[in-house]
């Protein structure tokens, strides 16, 4: 439970319908088991004390008899377990019968959770059976008075972010579902008692709703549905359960199989989100009852964590982000040269990634406006650390895109602008580095001023992180068509464009992306190869990418990163790599800053950016302290 993380699970029990006895025998296994398992909330489906397909024997008064002393009989079993649970049973109030949640810890019902839509319509018809409470009421159970109703709020006392609430089946499908107001009321954690029919398409429009309401209450969702037991009599249910968190799917159970799924939660991440997003408005009602639980506070094991937080891990998600994430840049650029009435744009190209992804959308572009590819000048600048494999690549693709290629070549006017300094060729230092960037921003500069058009800038969000660019160097430019493309989803783009350009130019494109990234300012070695590869300096941008992503994104801090990180390189990197790679980052991104607030147009095309526009504002002298 440190940082913010905690295990829940969904179960479907076998059902006897009607067996309560056998009901509850199956409910303690499944909570007795996922407390063995770390969980430390569990929920169960609707009605599944006596089953949900039991109809009019709910008019029998000996189910709530039964119902009560198998409820009884499970807190007292689960007594000693840390774990929080939620089974669905149907309560009797003044005569009146209720479909609830029995949310319970430490053998005791902490409260009844009402269900507030009851459908009455195709094979729905549970307004024969139970009523609606608008009000929350204390009710007497096995000698203890319970609070009762629909605005219940459960609090965890010593894990202040873990507040949980219910909303039964139909409650989530209806036009306003009570999670949203359970969200702006506190609740962090929805849990959903369903018993949910299965029909061929139900499945995806499940999916959907449960995805939207966790998104919109900016919550975790945890559904647990009905499944094999029920009655067969008219339907068929095929416990689908999921755990779902602000939108994004943690685990779902296949179709047809009982039993029980995890999840791991970040409670800490939901917090954040709430902070971030302004529109988020709580409302705190007087309505709402709250009622306390405590935990034993442990540190939950953290399953796999993606390493490219960037990158989705399924091909075909993958291809559709790389897809969108271009067709996006060129959107930016392509409003950019319209507005200014352009016929030319200007580009400098290494053959490394960021110049070939940056060539690619302009290439893009201009086909969208109807322009003249020669109309894009790709610019080589060759100077002391250039090598013949990154050269002749970017000659290659400049001639197989058909843009207009041109060889400026920087050398002679860097050495003579070492002297005029007083600077020697010999002293590789970052002077002799910065000359070469800055030499190349001037020609690239006029040469767009000769020609009538931009300079297209090529760096990315990573370098941009760490400042690994030359102030008014490859720093600047007229628009940053990279600038919020990390470099590890820049390397999948490249590779989704070299099979969607396809013929020659997909060689090419395949041969950039095995290149090792450099920004080739210092001589090559005696193998005529780069002698300066940028990962070898700073770590991998994998390991950087993962770290700016929960950074900005999440607003975690460095000891969660950290531990985040050592789980999601496990057999990766070794834990001192991962060290010093925090180490760096955060020393590069505090000095920085003032790089970044002096950045380029760019447009935001992936999940996050530094813009100083309003993307992320922070002092160029602001301190970093854990």
């Amino acid at each position: 439970m440190k940082h913010g993380f905690i295990k829940v699970a969904a179960a479907t029990p076998e059902i006897a319908v009607n067996n309560t006895k056998k009901n509850c025998e199956n409910i303690i296994n499944q909570i007795s088991n996922a407390a063995t398992n770390g969980a430390k909330v569990i929920v169960f489906p609707e009605l599944s004390i006596s089953g949900y397909t039991v109809g009019d024997l709910l008019f029998q008064s000996s189910l709530w008899e039964r119902s009560k002393v198998a409820l009884c009989e499970i807190l007292k079993k689960t007594k000693k377990l840390d774990i929080l649970f939620a089974v669905g049973i149907a309560v009797p109030h003044f005569d009146k019968l209720y479909n609830a949640a029995a949310v319970c810890k430490g053998g005791k019902v902490l409260g009844f959770v009402t269900k507030s839509h009851l459908p009455n319509f195709g094979e729905y018809n549970e307004t024969r059976y139970f009523q609606t409470l608008g009000k929350t009421v204390e009710v007497s159970f096995d000698g203890y008075s319970v609070p009762m109703g629909e605005k219940l709020i459960f609090c965890c006392e010593n894990m202040k972010n873990l507040r949980i609430s219910c909303e039964i089946c139909e409650d989530m499908w209806v036009t306003n579902p009570p999670s949203m107001s359970h969200a702006q009321n506190g609740a962090t954690v929805i849990l959903n008692l369903s018993a949910c029919n299965e029909t061929p398409n139900k499945q995806i429009a499940r999916k959907m709703t449960v995805a939207s309401n966790s998104s919109r209450g900016l919550c975790a969702y945890v559904y647990a549905d009905a499944g094999d037991g029920e009655s067969t009599t008219d339907l068929v249910y095929a416990g689908n359960n999921m755990i779902y968190q602000l939108g994004c799917c943690i685990k779902e159970a296949p179709l047809f199989e009982n039993g029980i799924i995890y999840g791991i939660l970040d409670l800490e991440k939901i917090g954040q989100a709430r902070k971030m997003r302004t529109t988020f408005v709580p409302e705190l009602s007087e309505e709402y009852t709250r009622v306390y639980f405590d935990l034993e506070i442990s540190e939950t094991s953290l399953e796999k964590i993606s390493s490219t937080p960037f990158v989705p891990g399924e091909k075909a998600r993958l291809f559709e982000h790389c897809d969108r994430v271009f067709k996006m840049q060129c959107a930016g650029l392509k409003k950019r040269i319209r507005h200014i009435g352009l016929k030319t744009v200007t580009i400098g190209v290494s053959g490394g990634l960021d110049s070939t992804l940056a060539l690619l959308v302009a290439t893009k572009t201009f086909d969208s406006l109807g322009l003249d590819r020669k109309g894009i000048i790709a610019v080589s600048m060759p100077c002391f650390g250039t090598t013949g494999r990154t050269y002749e690549n970017s000659k290659k693709m400049a001639d197989a895109l058909g843009v207009t290629f041109r060889e400026v070549s920087i050398g002679k006017s860097v050495e003579q602008h070492l002297i005029d300094i007083g600077a020697s060729k010999d002293d590789h230092d970052v002077t002799y580095e910065n000359a070469q960037a800055r030499e190349r921003t001037q020609v690239l500069m006029d040469i767009a001023n000769k020609t009538g058009g931009i300079v297209i800038g090529t760096g990315d969000l990573s370098e941009l992180a760490l400042g690994f660019a030359t102030y008014n160097g490859d720093h600047m430019s007229m628009y940053g068509v990279n600038a919020s493309v990390p470099k590890t989803l820049m390397r999948e783009i490249v590779r989704f464009l070299a099979d969607d350009f396809g013929g020659e130019i997909k060689n090419i494109l395949i041969d950039v992306v095995e290149t090792p990234i450099s920004p080739e300012l210092l001589p090559p070695d005696d193998m005529g190869e780069t002698s300066q590869k940028t990962e070898d300096i700073i770590g991998p941008y994998e390991i950087h990418d993962f770290i700016l992503y929960h950074f900005i994104k999440s607003g975690f801090e460095r000891s969660k990163i950290l531990r985040m990180a050592k789980c999601a390189f496990d057999g990766m990197y070794d834990e001192k790599l991962i060290e010093k790679c925090l180490d760096t980052f955060y020393k590069r991104f505090f000095a920085n800053q003032f790089k970044r607030s002096a950045v380029p147009d760019g447009p935001k095309a992936g999940s996050i950016s530094l813009s100083p526009r309003g993307s992320w504002i922070m002092p160029s002298d602001a301190i970093f302290e854990e």
